[in-house]
């Protein structure tokens, strides 16, 4: 519905009720309206999940249009970055929020800072998820107001043009609200568990739900060591529970990405079940580091099987965990992902040890072998060194060519005396054209950073301390936040303006017109910015 519309459709509602709301203004009700487009969670998740699915069938046919995302641990976190992209490249397209388990436990736990081994009270999950489409909302609600204020300004001049160019924003107007992938760890329960969180992330607006094939009491990070798997059987009754939320909320199309840990898991915590030989259970248990064994060479308490008429006896820890034998995560990694969209999984998400091109697409090759059109999620981890790791990916290929690599030392390459060296130039420009590489010949769809504004934010500040409470002082802020706020275009320069001040001005005007007490008058200290 146009602007006009809009105005047109308050104006029958207001004239309909009659004369008690004479002073109800229709223009007013309209511009309301706008900056209110989602009026709830479930409104959110409908319209973020027909965009996933929209751009997830573009990238099928273009593998540059892969998507991307920032991990963010608040709303404002989010907000701002939303604004930046929308400053930046003038479209939210193919831009998504991603909200970090790790995160989650790390800096919005009740407890205190945690680990990512799913500690923290479930709920915070689903209330981040409502806290950053609050804040997107805002957004929206801000930018919006100020096309509006320029709309007024326009008309008063008297500049009908102007005014009509207005118009024509505010009708191709482009929301902050864009799909947010939201990671539910290992479902923090069994798969009754799994349903409830993910009935309340999808209400708060989730389009997307990540989970992991680890034991859910056990979970860790995916690159912390102690990871424990799940057999097939479990992990896919969770993945059910998540597309049942989905379809009993109305989210047709939401979208489930399955995450396999087996490429660095070396335990289970359960020998699978088999009902025929070769089904899921017995593959999985295939893996299991056995060794054969006669009845007479028993212990007492031994846990043994039968596996093809003989008798075998897995390798059991002292924490009665089982391992798997060595060297089979790759191919467990496979099967994970084979059977994890046999189940009803959209995306699919493989952690890896460190990020190299060919392991990635190595492992999707077979997974495509069977499913030609499987996409992947890969997360671009902080807890890689990347500048260690290009480094010396780079210096095994030159040595790989025959080049000469004696100038360098691989075991130092992190070393700031190789940051203006050849090497390090083509290690960076292997790490600027990662994501593209990986999307075309690995087939990702998405690549986020889990935890970069975790990074960001210790950054800032301790840039900041270091400057403030040294010799800077006051120019510490000065020149190293503020001038560049100003000079970067950054919105919160104008903070008592992002924080919706002008709105509730907009607000209180709408109520009670001339009579109201706005706090945006001549002698309201941000008027300094007014020109920027």
């Amino acid at each position: 519905m146009s602007y006009q519309d809009e105005i047109k459709a308050a104006a029958a509602v207001i004239e309909a009720a009659g004369s008690s709301w004479s002073e109800i203004q229709a223009e007013a009700v309209a511009r309301m309206r706008l900056q209110n487009k989602f009026k709830t969670g479930l409104d959110v998740a409908k319209y973020t999940a027909a965009i996933m699915r929209r751009d997830m069938a573009a990238f099928d046919k273009d593998k540059t249009k892969y998507t991307q995302s920032l991990g963010c641990w608040h709303g404002f976190v989010g907000q701002q970055k939303l604004i930046s992209i929308k400053k930046h490249f003038g479209t939210t397209e193919r831009k998504y929020l991603y909200l970090s388990g790790w995160m989650v436990a790390a800096l919005r736990s009740d407890f205190g800072p945690l680990p990512d081994q799913s500690m923290h009270e479930k709920t915070v999950v689903a209330d981040l998820v409502e806290e950053l489409y609050t804040f997107l909302r805002q957004a929206d609600a801000r930018e919006l107001g100020g096309l509006f204020r320029a709309l007024d300004a326009a008309r008063a001049a008297g500049d009908a043009a102007k005014a009509k160019e207005i118009e024509a924003q505010i009708d191709n107007y482009e929301t902050h609200i864009v799909p947010i992938i939201a990671d539910i760890d290992a479902g923090f329960g069994n798969s009754e568990a799994t349903y409830l969180l993910a009935k309340k992330m999808i209400e708060a607006g989730a389009c997307c739900l990540q989970i992991e094939n680890q034991v859910a009491d056990e979970k860790q990070c995916g690159h912390q060591d102690g990871k424990v798997t799940v057999p097939h059987a479990d992990f896919h009754a969770k993945l059910r529970a998540l597309r049942y939320a989905f379809l009993e909320l109305g989210v047709d199309d939401g979208v489930i990405v399955a995450r396999t840990d087996s490429e660095g898991a070396g335990l289970t915590k359960e020998i699978a079940v088999v009902n025929e030989p070769g089904d899921q259970g017995d593959i999985y248990n295939s893996y299991l580091d056995v060794e054969e064994v006669d009845v007479k060479d028993m212990k007492q308490g031994d846990v043994v099987f039968n596996r093809d008429g003989k008798l075998v006896r897995p390798k059991r820890l002292a924490s009665g965990l089982y391992e798997f034998r060595k060297g089979t995560g790759h191919e467990r990694c496979v099967f994970d992902c084979i059977e994890a969209i046999n189940a009803g999984a959209d995306l699919l998400w493989i952690e890896t040890a460190i990020p190299t091109v060919h392991e990635i697409r190595d492992m999707m090759n077979d997974v495509r072998k069977v499913h030609p059109d499987a996409k992947l999620v890969y997360n671009n981890s902080p807890s890689f060194n990347w500048t260690l790791s290009f480094r010396q990916q780079t210096y095994d290929a030159w040595a790989a060519e025959g080049k000469d690599v004696s100038a360098y030392d691989r075991s130092k390459l992190m070393s700031a005396e190789y940051d203006e060296s050849e090497l390090s130039a083509a290690a960076d420009a292997r790490i600027k054209t990662f994501q593209a590489d990986c999307s075309r010949e690995a087939n990702v769809f998405h690549h986020l950073i889990t935890l970069p504004t975790y990074h960001t934010t210790a950054l800032s500040v301790d840039n900041l301390a270091k400057e403030y409470f040294g010799e800077a002082g006051m120019l510490g802020y000065v020149a190293g936040v503020q001038r560049k706020e100003i000079r970067q275009g950054i919105a919160c320069v104008k903070h008592q303006n992002m924080s919706g001040s002008d709105l509730g001005d907009d607000h209180k005007e709408y109520y009670a017109g001339d009579r109201a007490l706005k706090a945006g008058g001549a002698k309201n200290t941000s008027n300094q910015f007014n020109n920027i």
